[in-house]
């Protein structure tokens, strides 16, 4: 898993097993799934610590063994994100869209960094300077997510139609990287497309289901807010987003609960 970042990988480990083990997980049961994934103790440790310094990760003891909880903050993110991964919405183009019209004052200006990544990390476009624009079934998430960061009230939210003048599909082209989008779905694709028959050649299914499934959904995660949901006629020719949704939902289905076989025995050891 040299390309996925460690700390990654844990944050998926804790969404997925933390928090159905009342939020906790030992050191020793991270470093040996992650072992599995084939990361060394050392880097386990230091993404954990650096985990802990962002606030994601906070100490907590289960008698005498050591361990970790998700912070309040970070089980917000991952409950929001459980909708976006695994309850995916696609808009309808007579939805419209919600606009966040912002303006911060020079004197706070380093909130502006801190907004446009938090839009840009929600799946929201730039239509202008000032002015960014979603499918509107990200209404509410944005809202939460405005309050819940402190940026709300520099900030007003509108829903909108287009009604003219330029064409709508070359407009959405021009606020969202659709190519990019595009090509990483194609990614996700061919890094997993035959995730299903490496798993049935296995001699292990519960280890190498673990072995498949934490790194795609690791993989995964990220998509759902690169890619927002927009209405599939302003979607270029040749998308690969329902391959890949569909991919994703199949190996869901098929390896998360032998993966999860694998975790539990391994945070019970």
């Amino acid at each position: 898993m040299a390309d996925l970042a460690p700390r990654r990988l844990i944050l998926t480990l804790y969404g997925l097993y933390a928090r159905e083990e009342h939020n906790w997980m030992s050191v020793g049961s991270v470093v040996r799934l992650m072992g599995d994934l084939g990361v060394d103790s050392a880097g386990v440790r230091s993404s954990i610590s650096r985990l802990k310094r962002r606030g994601v990760l906070e100490p907590m003891k289960s008698g005498r063994v050591a361990g970790y909880s998700l912070s309040t903050s970070a089980l917000d993110v991952l409950r929001e994100g459980d909708t976006r991964i695994f309850d995916r919405r696609r808009s309808g183009t007579a939805e419209g869209f919600v606009l966040v019209v912002f303006s911060i004052p020079e004197s706070e200006r380093e909130k502006r960094h801190t907004l446009r990544t938090t839009l840009s990390g929600l799946g929201f476009g730039t239509a202008a300077p000032g002015v960014w624009v979603a499918p509107d079934h990200l209404r509410d998430e944005v809202g939460r997510t405005l309050e819940r960061r402190g940026l709300s009230a520099y900030v007003d939210l509108f829903t909108a139609h287009h009604e003219g003048f330029s064409e709508l599909r070359q407009q959405v082209a021009r606020w969202w990287d659709l190519d990019g989008i595009n090509a990483r779905y194609a990614e996700f694709l061919d890094r997993f497309s035959d995730a299903q028959a490496r798993w049935k050649r296995s001699a292990d299914s519960a280890r190498t289901a673990f072995e498949i499934y934490v790194p795609m959904l690791t993989v995964w995660r990220r998509l759902p807010y690169l890619d927002p949901g927009l209405p599939p006629d302003l979607l270029p020719d040749g998308w690969n987003g329902g391959r890949a949704a569909d991919l994703f939902g199949d190996l869901d289905a098929l390896l998360r609960a032998p993966a999860r076989e694998h975790a539990l025995a391994a945070i019970h050891a």
